[in-house]
């Protein structure tokens, strides 16, 4: 797994330092300072130097950067990285050098418990903040602690369930499910599309007492199929299941038992937490369509007109639609007429911003645009490369895969019958389109 791990400022000077292996030295990270930090050239996040692989990533002016000279899982090292970002950040609130420098023993004494000779063992800040304490920027006794507690720290950390312990209390038993979706499209000139996809993430709040067993439904194809079979015809409803390509859970999800059967059983933590993410590539609902028409008036003047459509119930409404529709980097006036919002042509983004606060579903929206040119020899030889129109939006209770939560049943010794809340929210994420 991770030989080494190091913590450089933009010097590339070395502020933390952990070696995990023996195959790795703390000169190593020299060749990083002079290959990686000192290069100019484009950087990828993987540099391989000799026969040693550096895996980094950059926050707040801090290099945290794994090592290995073995054949490793990068996204499992990237992972990593991104988990011990998310520590640090809970423990002093922003990640600098400064942070780093005011808290090296706290730093330390947290690498120890995240890693042991490389491998991740407890990347959990709940279980972590029970025996690694901070008051005042100082790290208190663990003798200070009463016994009772240091057991119930040796259960939770060494449990099954590491990441909930069973004494949780709450006056109101309450579950909030979001599932949130971003849609990537990029659509050709003439209305083809020539990639869409969804990946979505399913977020839990979760205030429950005890120790609850969770079963989450979803309408997954391969689910709904097997009902389907096992349901009489005249019993079943008319529900449409979803294909997803890929998917992830939370620790806590028991993974044999969505290997046998699809089924998403899970003691949750407690608080908010990222229950799991998919993706899916198959019966996009796109939620809005683009239909440009842009014409080159000579070399002096263009004409454009942007058609935009929502293809969601009009009972829905999308927020914070923002459209950038390009234009020539000559461009010296735009006139520039809208049935609904506000645009404005920007120089510095070369192309024109509209932007419509709410977009009820089922209608469409025109932008018309004269524009004019300015003469240049130097760009006349150059034909405009026509860069795509992009969108930022936001729709509630809408899902572009069609992913729905069917049932989500909890049980506790206690019985109690817990609030569930559902909200669906889908964005844009490359929604491009090509003029």
């Amino acid at each position: 797994m991770i030989s080494a791990l190091f913590l450089m400022n933009g010097k590339g000077e070395v502020l933390i330092s952990r070696i995990y292996r023996d195959d790795i030295s703390r000169g190593v990270a020299n060749a990083f300072r002079l290959e990686v930090i000192g290069s100019k050239e484009t950087r990828s996040p993987v540099k391989l130097i000799g026969s040693t692989s550096f895996m980094y990533i950059k926050v707040g002016g801090i290099y945290i950067v794994g090592v290995s000279r073995q054949n490793v899982n990068a996204c499992m090292v990237f992972e990593v990285l991104h988990q011990l970002v998310d520590i640090f950040k809970s423990y002093f609130d922003t990640l600098d050098e400064d942070a780093i420098k005011n808290n090296f023993v706290l730093v330390y004494e947290l690498l120890d418990e995240i890693l042991d000779f490389g491998y991740p063992q407890n990347c959990s800040t709940d279980v972590l903040k029970l025996y690694i304490t901070q008051g005042q920027g100082k790290l208190k006794s663990l003798d200070k602690l009463k016994q009772d507690k240091i057991s119930k720290i040796t259960i939770q950390a060494t449990g099954t369930t590491p990441w909930r312990t069973p004494d949780i209390k709450h006056k109101k038993n309450e579950l909030y499910i979001d599932v949130i979706e971003s849609v990537n499209l990029l659509m050709s000139a003439e209305g083809n599309i020539l990639r869409a996809d969804v990946s979505g993430q399913v977020m839990m709040k979760c205030y429950l007492s005890g120790m609850p067993e969770c079963k989450f439904g979803m309408n997954d194809k391969i689910i709904m199929d097997k009902e389907k079979g096992s349901v009489p015809a005249r019993s079943q409803r008319r529900t449409n299941g979803i294909e997803i390509d890929d998917i992830t859970f939370h620790q806590c999800v028991r993974l044999g038992k969505f290997d046998t059967d699809r089924t998403i059983s899970f003691i949750p933590p407690d608080g908010e937490f990222e229950l799991m993410r998919y993706r899916t590539t198959e019966h996009i609902n796109l939620p809005f369509k683009v239909i440009p028409i842009v014409r080159e008036m000579g070399r002096t003047r263009l004409e454009c007109s942007v058609t935009v459509k929502s293809n969601f119930s009009s009972k829905m409404f999308g927020s914070n639609v923002k459209i950038i529709i390009p234009t020539p980097k000559n461009t010296a006036v735009c006139k520039i007429v809208v049935a609904a919002g506000k645009a404005k042509y920007m120089p510095e983004q070369d192309g024109i911003i509209w932007r419509i606060k709410r977009f009820p579903g089922d209608t469409e929206f025109t932008l018309r645009a004269e524009v004019e040119l300015m003469a240049s020899v130097n760009l006349d030889k150059k034909t405009w490369s026509r860069p795509p129109i992009s969108m930022e939006f936001q729709v509630t209770m809408f899902t572009a895969s069609g992913f729905h939560v069917r049932f989500l049943k909890v049980v506790e010794k206690s019985n109690y019958t817990p609030i569930k809340w559902v909200r669906y929210l889908t964005k844009a994420g490359t929604y491009q389109n090509r003029i």
